[in-house]
């Protein structure tokens, strides 16, 4: 078996780790992603792919491997797209998910059901060894429930009901859609944002794969 090669995913969120494993598993099967080393960045982007390239670059510099960072958010249609890249620290700097989802259900409670649309958005950075940097984004439509229902360790999953593909059967009178957090984890990993962003980067991870073959990946430099 092919020794696998390594790039340096910048995230310690669990959560999102989980995610990557899936989608490289599935589209990059010859990847595998290492940690970061260094300390995360403060991201002072105003945009997600402003953001992205902030921990993309912070990672960069501390290995000779790819890189790849994304930035990820909440964007609600009657919000103006808010929270949007505050999605993190919409009830304040504590970043309390359970803060964070409470106050968007209590900002939305008199919004009718037709008007609650949103959409999650994602901007993926990847940065090769020689420092050229791509960029991808990615959205997945749908719209936000009254309340929350399951936990999959992201904040906004528990009341995001994404919209049904195009031509699928319409649901059973009175059926209760299931949120994104009650799907099976590889299920939603592959729908997601994230997938959906890194997907337009395959053109991308296929050329530094065959740039590579035959060669063994160089440690991350500290």
């Amino acid at each position: 078996m092919a020794q696998p090669r390594l790039f340096v995913l910048a995230t310690r969120n669990a959560a999102k780790i989980a995610e990557y494993a899936d989608i490289v598993r599935a589209h990059a099967p010859e990847w595998r992603a290492t940690s970061p080393a260094g300390e995360e960045p403060v991201e002072t982007g105003t945009t997600f792919a402003a953001n992205a390239l902030i921990k993309a670059r912070a990672a960069h510099r501390h290995t000779r491997l790819p890189v790849l960072a994304d930035d990820s958010g909440l964007c609600v249609d009657v919000l103006g797209g808010a929270p949007g890249v505050f999605s993190a620290y919409w009830a304040g700097q504590q970043r309390d998910p359970a803060a964070n989802r409470a106050l968007l259900l209590d900002q939305l409670a008199d919004i009718a059901d037709p008007h609650r649309g949103a959409h999650f958005a994602s901007a993926l950075a990847l940065i090769e060894p020689d420092g050229t940097e791509h960029l991808a984004e990615a959205r997945w439509p749908g719209r936000l429930a009254r309340t929350a229902r399951g936990d999959d360790g992201f904040p906004y999953d528990a009341i995001f009901v994404p919209d049904p593909p195009r031509g699928s059967a319409e649901p059973a009178p009175g059926a209760v859609p299931r949120s994104v957090a009650e799907w099976e984890a590889r299920t939603r990993h592959l729908a997601s944002h994230r997938a959906r962003a890194f997907r337009e980067l395959l053109p991308v991870w296929a050329r530094l794969a065959g740039a590579r073959a035959g060669a063994t990946p160089p440690p991350p430099a500290r």
